[in-house]
């Protein structure tokens, strides 16, 4: 049942699904990244995949309305996509500059506000995608 109903919610909410995806995929691979040796080739490369992974899920993000309460569909939960936005210029700024800990702070507040603050929000039972896990869950249990 939650196959069927996550493929009929990408097929008419396509946005949803770009942004879930990319959210998604920037989770895994910066929990990745952070585990991993930083400054080296690889952690440039898979950086710059988050960045576009990040950047996407934050720009689709200002499309897709939400179950919180809003004004003309703008949440609270908005104020990570404006972070993330502003955010991902400047960290690479920073580092560039050679402010390694600045693009640190930068990197690591992205990831925790935009990754799992945002994912927890999700997972809030009125949220659509906590609607799926909550009620599915419920019915595997019973």
């Amino acid at each position: 049942i939650m196959q069927a109903t996550l493929i009929q919610l990408w097929q008419h909410e396509p946005v949803i699904a770009v942004h879930a995806a990319s959210a998604t995929l920037a989770l895994l691979l910066g929990s990745f990244i952070l585990l991993r040796r930083k400054g080296t080739f690889g952690h440039r490369s898979w950086g710059w995949a988050w960045v576009v992974l990040m950047g996407t899920a934050a720009g689709t993000s200002a499309f897709v309305t939400s179950a919180l309460p809003n004004l003309y569909g703008v949440s609270p939960i908005h104020a990570l996509t404006a972070l993330v936005l502003f955010g991902l210029p400047r960290a690479i700024w920073h580092v560039r500059h050679g402010r390694v800990q600045a693009h640190r702070g930068w990197m690591r507040g992205m990831f925790i506000g935009g990754c799992v603050v945002a994912g927890l929000f999700t997972l809030m039972p009125d949220r659509m995608l906590g609607k799926l896990l909550w009620q599915q869950g419920a019915s595997l249990l019973t």
